[in-house]
């Protein structure tokens, strides 16, 4: 068995799609790897169908791994929120990019 933060896992594999897996994660993850964004930053290059609530819980759920952090600037108004990888986050990076990668591949395979 494994462990993180308080949950069980059966496999190392279940492990990580536990903490990146879902249809938004990896795309949180994708948008956050090169550069630091503000919240509607993110959610413009995000598809327009997630939703407020629950791109806002996958960015929580995210932070509470240690993945990615959330940082609030409260110097003026309105608020500002920025979200980054972590240095935990940035050791997915190379697995993010052969995901997307491998997307691309199926994508250009199924459009010939």
């Amino acid at each position: 068995m494994y462990n993180f933060n308080g949950r069980e896992y059966p496999c190392c594999s279940s492990l990580t799609m536990g903490i990146i897996g879902g249809k938004w994660k990896t795309a949180i993850l994708y948008n956050l790897m090169n550069e630091t964004l503000r919240y509607n930053e993110l959610r413009k290059k995000m598809s327009t169908v997630v939703t407020d609530r629950t791109l806002s819980l996958q960015l929580k759920s995210l932070a509470e791994d240690g993945i990615i952090k959330r940082k609030v600037f409260y110097s003026k108004p309105p608020l500002k929120v920025e979200y980054s990888l972590t240095d935990f986050g940035k050791t997915l990076i190379p697995l993010i990019q052969l995901i997307a990668d491998w997307g691309a591949f199926v994508n250009e395979r199924n459009t010939k």
